[in-house]
């Protein structure tokens, strides 16, 4: 059994990996959580983890002015301090939670070529860290970076909740043709258990095995509300001029994707297709 430490107590995240690999895998790991609000995490002994998942951070918070410091100092200063004190405790392996918004694109194909050009602090942030935290790597030290896209499921935030707004009000909506790289909740987990397995080292693009339609989303979550939304052909072309003033518009509905070869991986992970995903995302919503 292996013992891991998940930094961020009651994050979305992190009590998704262990909820979902305590239920699927029992036995398998030992869990601890470490919140790291104030400075009593530095006292906290991380002696005899064989791994710490890295899933504090801000996001889906609108940025300011005002509140630029904090990207930096949370996403990027205190994860960088967090792997620190991992590798002088003798920890094997960081996994560290990035994004798909190092590459600061709302609209595209990402490829192994494609260079990050953060746009937001929180791409910025997040691509520092990486940055820093690669560097502690060696042999003795493996470090795991995942720039995981859209991640949904049930009770998470961010664009998912807009569209499930959307899908248990309407009856008819604009059927647009794109596609995006999402990864549901339950995936990621499996994989972050494979990374941990394997003590993999490197950087990873976990997503969903198909490229989700986000019209053709909508009409799913419905469904698994026992609603019909019927996907109208014509009005495309509004969904697209609201993108041209709404960026939560064009970040849904426009095309931005991983290259499905920079995703692939040994064993099998993105276990649930989406209306598997989004079934069991609504089941007792």
């Amino acid at each position: 059994m292996k013992k891991v430490l998940i930094t961020g107590a009651g994050g979305y995240i992190g009590s998704s990996v262990e909820k979902y690999i305590s239920e699927n895998h029992p036995g398998e790991f030992e869990f601890d959580f470490l919140s790291l609000r104030g400075d009593e995490w530095r006292e906290k002994d991380f002696g005899g983890y064989d791994a710490v998942i890295h899933a504090a951070g801000i996001a889906h918070r609108k940025e300011t002015k005002e509140n630029a410091g904090e990207y930096y100092a949370v996403n990027r200063d205190l994860a960088v301090e967090v792997a620190e004190k991992a590798k002088r405790s003798g920890v094997a392996q960081f996994v560290f939670l990035s994004s798909m918004s190092v590459y600061g694109k709302n609209t595209g194909r990402i490829t192994v070529d494609t260079v990050p050009n953060p746009k937001s602090n929180y791409g910025k942030s997040k691509l520092q860290a990486e940055e820093k935290i690669s560097l502690l790597a060696d042999g003795a030290f493996r470090v795991c970076i995942l720039r995981p896209p859209m991640i949904y499921g049930k009770d998470c935030k961010g664009n998912y909740a807009t569209l499930r707004r959307i899908a248990l009000k309407l009856k008819i909506f604009p059927y647009v043709k794109n596609e995006r790289s999402m990864l549901f909740i339950d995936n990621l987990s499996e994989f972050v258990r494979l990374m941990i397995v394997n003590c993999e080292s490197g950087l990873f693009f976990p997503q969903n095995d198909e490229y989700t339609v986000t019209s053709e989303m909508v009409k799913v979550i419905a469904a698994a509300n026992g609603r019909k939304v019927r996907l109208v052909k014509g009005f495309g072309w509004a969904v697209k001029l609201m993108g041209l003033f709404t960026g939560k518009i064009k970040k849904a509905f426009g095309t931005l994707t991983y290259d499905k070869s920079m995703s692939e991986y040994v064993e099998p992970y993105a276990i649930y297709n989406l209306a598997e995903s989004i079934k069991r995302t609504e089941e007792n919503v």
